[in-house]
């Protein structure tokens, strides 16, 4: 089978694509024929060194993190009946970008019939994270939430997600590309900080406009725009800081969130959390979708032998939503 590998930090360059024997599914394993693989924005900073406070990943490594696809062969003791269904799961140290995956049953979840593997393959993490935030800032009907970052794959999934659940939300996102594909998911109130000089000065102003005052942040952003957004959560607010892709994770500072009676949780709370606790945030992000009240947003799909293209496209911010690899 065809694998990408990873022997030393560097650019998209250093994603290597290999022939690997083909795997055979040991005690308990499955092994999923991959459909799609799912590409993140931490899999381009672990590749390029910077994630080790967050990930301690050294080169040799296979990069990626899940995939979804159809069970193409189950080992002794897992049941017969999981040989060709539609699965998503996550694969642990085998990696990601690769044709097929060994995975323990106990870590792959079937799809619903009214789930695309495709949509499978876009919520595994960015689902999954999505319906942990929304949990971790407790959005109530009524709460007015900014979410930042908003046309990538969880911040797309947050807008729609927290709007069903009855707040009033305004989506941050650079660039008119990524507004018109968040008006085409009905975001009515969407606010493009992107201008020559990186950084709006007026787009905290517009966002003001809409809603007076944040009561939620969703924080996929990070950097200049995640600490601009902080001076917009009023009094008791709750801000979630669960992206960094501007910059690193941006928290407001203790003794200010105390002043202010502001909320944080971040990306610990997230890495905190077990695995049961996520495969329920990712149940419930495929039911929502099986029920049609989110969509994901997928921006665009590479092959396997093109996923240092797929690598320069996350960090270029050059797609909408999610990047996705397919065999």
């Amino acid at each position: 089978m065809r694998v990408i590998e990873v022997a030393r930090f560097g650019g998209p360059e250093v994603l290597t694509l290999t022939e690997a024997p083909d795997p055979s599914p040991g005690t308990g394993e499955v092994v999923v024929e991959t459909a799609y693989a799912n590409v993140l924005w931490i899999d381009t900073a672990i590749r390029a060194g910077r994630a080790g406070q967050w990930f301690p990943v050294q080169p040799p490594y296979r990069p990626g993190s899940g995939v979804s696809g159809t069970v193409s062969a189950v080992g002794p003791g897992v049941d017969p009946a999981w040989a060709g269904r539609r699965v998503v799961a996550r694969t642990g140290p085998v990696g990601g970008y690769l044709d097929r995956a060994p995975v323990p049953v106990d870590d792959v979840l079937a799809v619903p019939a009214a789930v695309s593997l495709r949509d499978a393959a876009a919520l595994l993490t960015d689902g999954a994270t999505a319906f942990a935030v929304l949990d971790l800032a407790g959005v109530r009907p009524g709460d007015r939430v900014l979410v930042t970052a908003a046309a990538g794959g969880a911040g797309a999934l947050l807008v729609q997600a927290a709007r069903a659940a009855g707040a009033r939300v305004v989506a941050a996102a650079r660039g008119t590309a990524k507004g018109d594909a968040l008006r085409r998911l009905g975001v009515t109130d969407v606010v493009d900080y992107a201008a020559p000089d990186y950084a709006a000065p007026d787009w905290t102003d517009r966002v003001r406009a809409v809603l007076g005052g944040v009561d939620v942040l969703l924080d996929g952003a990070g950097g200049a725009y995640g600490r601009a957004a902080h001076d917009l959560v009023a009094p008791g607010g709750r801000v979630c800081a669960y992206g960094a892709p501007a910059g690193g994770f941006a928290v407001p500072a203790p003794a200010s969130a105390r002043a202010r009676g502001i909320a944080v949780t971040g990306i610990g709370a997230l890495q905190a959390a077990g695995p049961q606790t996520r495969r329920a945030h990712l149940l419930a992000a495929l039911d929502a979708v099986a029920a049609g009240r989110v969509t994901p947003l997928v921006g665009r799909t590479f092959p396997l032998d093109r996923a240092a293209d797929a690598h320069r496209a996350v960090e270029e911010r050059a797609a909408v939503g999610k990047i996705l690899l397919t065999p």
